[in-house]
């Protein structure tokens, strides 16, 4: 790293899960495993922050997990969100989180349903570049293939997940 440039709060914290695996603890391991040994071994310390910033949070969080039925019966987001970009007062690029109901014009859902789409686009990319890469290095000879075609789980959440048995037969087997 060159003089004066910092590491980002990610790399700060990606140094401390591999400080956790080099000091020979337990591997593989949950996170709060890892985060007991850096708040332990005094890798890591909270940082003070606004009560705003900490509500917005935690509202985000809540939003984000409140579903509600549609006139069919299907469980759905009750608030959704959309990623904009502003300017502040001193004309800095900011970027914000616009939340709404169901209710929005069309323009701002398919935005939203648009953003939420690239995301599990990169979540698939990355998927694939990882499987590609323990296909090709793994020590196993292993060749672990996914599908990326969801039409049929798409096809079959449609269906429900309730198990309905089949009446009891009333023969008698006697």
């Amino acid at each position: 790293m060159s003089k004066g440039t910092r590491k980002t709060k990610a790399e700060a914290l990606q140094d401390i899960a591999n400080e956790y695996i080099a000091s020979g603890a337990p591997w593989p391991a949950d996170r709060r495993t890892i985060a007991a040994w850096a708040v332990t071994h005094g890798k890591w310390h909270p940082q003070r922050k606004s009560v705003i910033d900490q509500c917005a949070q935690e509202l985000a969080a809540a939003m984000r997990l409140e579903m509600e039925r549609d006139p069919q019966g299907r469980s759905v987001r009750a608030k959704l969100c959309v990623k904009i970009s502003e300017r502040d007062a001193a004309g800095n690029p900011v970027q914000k989180t616009l939340w709404f109901g169901r209710d929005a014009h069309p323009d701002l859902m398919h935005r939203s349903l648009q953003q939420r789409r690239e995301a599990v686009f990169g979540d698939c990319k990355q998927l694939k570049t990882d499987q590609d890469s323990y296909n090709e290095n793994n020590t196993y000879g292993a060749n672990i293939q996914l599908s990326f075609d969801f039409t049929s789980d798409l096809a079959d959440s449609e269906h429900g997940t309730e198990y309905s048995p089949p009446p009891p037969d009333d023969s008698d087997d006697d």
